[in-house]
């Protein structure tokens, strides 16, 4: 006998006599929760199925192509296709620029003084010649009156000599005076008049002071924030404030306005014999995003060297900017029209494959066959690429649908230029309903009631 029946013998004779042991208890519990467990399961399932096929149904039904898979599974391979043609390509370069003004002036005070009185408000459109900034300009009148006094009193001078110049010639004819006191009389009368013109220089100096002392604008655009307030003493050519620098305000020119941009050295031969021979090339400005159209304009002005450090050379494009969306400083991407190539042979970049072969396309038949056809690619413009070699006029190739095709294969046309074509079962389907309503309007002619006279 085992360790263990002793143990169970024991047991047994230690439990009451009165008692019977209770047989074990079956596990129904942990049964139904099982149950539960495997329900969820199989519903968790159900659930992810349903998802799926709702999900891949979805991406079938997205394009004409998709949508013919499921029922083409083993047949020809559903396509898109374009139809190669003739169009003019645009050769377009690209470019990031800065709009620049075509006049930025600091109006600064050309004499010293009191700054009286401000006449703009900032932010202003301001015209040519409008007043900005008065000076005040009572000690220049005043120095002009103290010269203008010291010019009268030397042209008296010069006067008195003219006439002392006169009767000396007459005493010489008489020999009644030695010839050097004639001649130094003369020296004395150009003495005078130099002196004289001397003040009459500082009294027009003096003129001009009190011209410079009513400040102008130079040029037509918009004044910028006041660099100096009324009441601080400017000096000439700078504003002197503790608040403020240089000048008294900024006037820009936003109409027009330019952009200045560059462009790689290697593609000069594009433009300058145009720009140079004096011809203008169309340009548009994009936002920072490249999205939105800003302004249109044109190109006229090239830099007259390449900059060594970037290789890069400056052009400028002129824009009315009558809308005022073009705001100095702002960067903008340029797009200039450098060329156009005219009734070029194109095919849309979809249709374009890149591999092993290099670049080429899927050529769809007449009959239905596809083949791989190499290409040479010459500019893009846009969705549109240039075909320098391998395609011709009226030639189908795939561009959408590419991704099964084999060469010598069959393929069927589902869509020719974005233009979805009938599928055949559409097509039947179309025909027996147009027929039913054919029948159904003969059944209702024949069953209406004669008209009676």
């Amino acid at each position: 006998m085992t360790t263990e029946d002793l143990e169970h013998f024991a047991s047994e004779r230690q439990a009451p006599a009165g008692r019977i042991a209770a047989p074990p208890v079956a596990p129904t519990r942990t049964r139904g929760r099982l149950r539960t467990i495997l329900v969820w399961i199989a519903v968790l399932a159900a659930l992810g199925l349903g998802a799926r096929f709702l999900w891949t149904r979805n991406i079938e039904v997205a394009t004409p192509v998709a949508q013919l898979k499921k029922s083409d599974r083993g047949g020809p391979q559903p396509v898109g296709v374009a139809t190669i043609g003739r169009r003019d390509v645009h050769v377009i370069l690209n470019a990031l620029g800065t709009v620049t003004p075509l006049a930025t002036v600091t109006v600064v005070s050309q004499i010293s003084g009191v700054l009286q009185d401000v006449g703009f408000v900032e932010g202003q459109k301001v015209k040519k010649g409008d007043f900005l900034a008065q000076i005040d300009d009572r000690p220049y009148r005043a120095q002009k009156a103290q010269y203008e006094g010291q010019l009268a009193r030397d042209q008296g001078f010069l006067a008195q000599a003219k006439a002392d110049e006169e009767r000396y010639q007459r005493l010489l004819k008489q020999n009644s005076i030695a010839s050097q006191t004639a001649d130094n009389q003369k020296f004395v009368v150009k003495q005078y008049e130099g002196t004289v013109a001397a003040d009459q220089a500082l009294v027009d100096a003096q003129a001009l002071n009190i011209a410079y002392a009513r400040i102008t604008s130079p040029v037509d655009g918009r004044v910028g924030l006041r660099l100096v307030d009324p009441g601080n003493y400017v000096t000439a050519g700078t504003a002197s404030s503790s608040s403020s620098s240089a000048g008294i305000v900024v006037v820009t020119q936003l109409q027009p306005i330019s952009v200045l941009y560059s462009i790689p050295e290697d593609s000069l031969r594009r433009v300058a014999p145009q720009l140079l021979a004096g011809k203008t090339l169309e340009t548009d400005v994009y936002d920072r995003t490249n999205t939105r159209l800003l302004a249109k304009g044109e190109t006229r002005a090239i830099d007259n060297q390449v900059d060594a450090t970037t290789g890069m050379v400056k052009l400028r494009a002129y824009f009315d900017n009558k809308d005022n969306t073009l705001f100095p400083n702002q960067f903008v991407n340029v797009r200039l029209l450098a060329n156009t190539i005219p009734q070029a042979l194109a095919a849309p970049i979809s249709g374009i494959q890149h591999g092993a072969p290099g670049d080429y396309a899927w050529v769809v038949s007449p009959e239905g066959k596809v083949s791989v056809q190499k290409v040479k690619l010459g500019q893009t413009d846009g969705d549109i690429v240039q075909i320098l070699e391998g395609l011709n006029e009226g030639d189908r190739i795939v561009v959408d649908g590419s991704d099964r095709l084999r060469e010598g294969g069959e393929a069927r046309v589902v869509m020719t230029d974005g233009v979805s074509a009938p599928v055949e079962g559409d097509a039947k389907a179309s025909e027996a309903k147009a027929s039913g309503e054919e029948r159904r309007k003969k059944r209702k002619d024949g069953a209406a009631p004669p008209t009676t006279n």
